[in-house]
This record gives structure tokens, C-alpha cells and sequence, in this order.
């Protein structure tokens, strides 16, 4: 299968959050509790970058108290406890596993998060773009463009498609699975549902793809996912499925496209967020310029 890859920055397909609820009063030094389910990856080095380019010293006039779970969903409310008993200024909630503990923990605390899989509107996070209301910002995705061009893409390099699997994560991406349900029904692709949970489900999603016959895969976002992009590549090869992943990485690491977000540039805009909550930020503010250019496709 000869690969080619597609690596870009989906402008318009990011929407920032307005700041949303009160700054707390920061302390001498103030602390950002950094919470994750995967283990330590390059985003949280990509966080850490914002912060120094907006003059953070860590460890000095910053501190983060980091807590990874390694792939273990069941451990974030303990750290998200933890977190907020040390009396964080801004919790930094890494992916939507840790954004739904986080809302159910606190109301006060300012939240900054990241979430590629929940329409947070539907989910009941925000109220609106324009008047999000609770203590939550951040980054989050636009899905419904998005699964269009990845099947535009897919298109474009299988010859006569008529059938494509998708592999999403079942707790999380049925907001991204529906959109790309629509999707795929308006140019009349059949698409199979590869629904999975945990890492050693992937070989026999791939196994039921190769019986259907599927002509390609497309690779739907989640924190799962992320952290085992290379294996998913591997699989992808040795199915000789043409696979495509909305984490531009993936064609990095093998697989043969990768169409979506810079992951790392959204983990070092993020620290904005931060910045400005530590700064006093409050709820009418409204998010900065390029923000909203982001939301608008400018």
C-alpha cells in the first residue's frame, strides 16, 4: 500500500470557548493542577511551552501538579480530588474524561479544557458560544465539517469506494460517529460502525472490517486513540486498509493520512486560557481575536 500523508492545521475546524466563571484569587505562586487519563505525551510538553512563552518560569513563579492515569480511566476522580484539595488556581483538564469529573467536582474552580469528541452545548457544559455560563473553557471541535473532508479524502484515494469502516471510541465519540453517519449516507458510502472500549479490542475491529470487506478505515478521535496512534497504523498496514485519523500524527507514524487539529499547538494555545484566568480573567470577557477567527473559518 503505497502511503501518502495529508498534515495540516484545521483552522476552522476549532472552536475556542469563551472564558467562562470567576478566577479564583491567585496564591503567592500560582498552581495549575494538570490532569490527564493517558500517560505523560508530547502535549503535555506542548502546555508547558505556551506557558514559558508567556513568561512562565516553572517551578518557579508557576507550578503544575501533574497526574497521568496511564490509560486508567477509573483513577481521574481521585485526582481530580487530589488537585483540588491543594487549592489549584486553574485545573487543566487534558481530555473530555477528565472535563466530565472535573464539572461534577467543582463549580468554583476555573476549568480549562480540551475535547476533540463532545459538542459541549449538547452535553450541557455551556449554555452558548457567546454566554457559556459555569467555571469551563477551552478548546473544542467541529465535527461535522470535519468527518466530510475526511471522507473526501478517502474518496480521493481508494478508486470505486463504496464501503468504509469507521473505529471510534465508544464511550466517548457518538456526537463525531453520528456526524460522520451523515456524512457518509449524503455521498452514498456504506460505513461500518467499529465500535471499541479498550486498546486489545483494536485487532478484532480490524478482523471485522477485513470480513465486511470494507475498501478503507477512518480513525475517530479519543484520548484512547491518541496514545495508540503507531498501533493503529501497524493494524491499518497488515489489514491493508488505506486509513485515515483526524490526528495529523498518524501518518507520521505509518498510517496513511492524518487529517485534523494540530494537537499540540491547541495543548500550547491552551496555556493562554490559563494565563489569562491567573491574570484575573472574568466571565464577560469575551475570547481574544484569533479565537474568534478560528470559530468563523477566517
Amino acid at each position: 500500500m503505497d502511503r501518502r500523508a495529508f498534515i495540516t492545521m484545521v483552522g476552522e475546524s476549532i472552536v475556542a470557548a469563551p472564558l467562562a466563571g470567576e478566577a479564583q484569587p491567585a496564591s503567592k505562586t500560582p498552581r495549575i493542577g494538570y490532569v490527564s487519563s493517558n500517560r505523560r505525551l508530547a502535549t503535555a510538553d506542548a502546555f508547558e511551552q505556551g506557558l514559558r512563552e508567556l513568561g512562565h518560569r516553572l517551578g518557579e513563579n508557576i507550578l503544575i501538579e501533574y497526574r497521568f492515569g496511564e490509560g486508567r480511566v477509573d483513577r481521574i476522580p481521585a485526582f481530580v480530588d487530589e488537585v483540588l484539595r491543594l487549592r489549584v488556581d486553574v485545573l487543566f483538564a487534558a481530555n473530555p474524561y477528565v472535563i466530565r469529573v472535573a464539572r461534577r467536582a467543582t463549580n468554583t474552580v476555573p476549568i480549562v479544557g480540551i475535547d476533540l469528541e463532545t459538542d459541549p452545548i449538547e452535553a450541557g457544559w455551556i449554555t452558548s458560544w457567546a454566554s457559556p455560563g459555569g467555571n469551563l473553557t477551552g478548546f473544542f471541535l467541529d465535527i461535522p465539517e470535519l468527518s466530510g473532508k475526511q471522507l473526501q479524502f478517502v474518496a480521493d484515494t481508494v478508486p470505486r469506494l463504496q464501503r468504509v469502516a469507521a473505529l471510534w471510541d465508544a464511550p466517548l465519540a457518538n456526537a463525531q460517529f453520528r456526524a460522520l453517519e451523515t456524512a457518509a449516507r449524503a455521498v452514498r458510502l456504506e460505513l461500518q460502525s467499529l465500535a471499541v472500549r479498550q486498546p486489545d479490542e483494536f485487532v478484532a475491529a480490524l478482523e471485522a472490517a477485513r470480513r465486511q470487506r470494507a475498501q478503507a478505515l477512518v480513525v475517530l478521535s479519543s484520548p484512547v486513540v491518541f496514545q495508540h496512534l503507531k498501533r493503529l497504523a501497524e493494524l491499518a498496514l497488515q489489514y491493508r486498509l488505506p486509513a485515515i485519523s483526524i490526528f495529523p500524527q498518524f501518518a507520521e507514524t505509518g498510517g496513511l493520512m492524518g487529517y485534523g487539529p494540530n494537537l499540540l499547538d491547541m495543548y500550547r494555545r491552551a496555556a493562554s486560557y490559563v494565563d489569562r484566568i491567573l491574570k484575573g480573567a472574568r466571565p464577560a470577557e469575551t475570547p481574544d481575536p484569533a479565537a474568534k477567527r478560528l470559530r468563523s473559518g477566517h
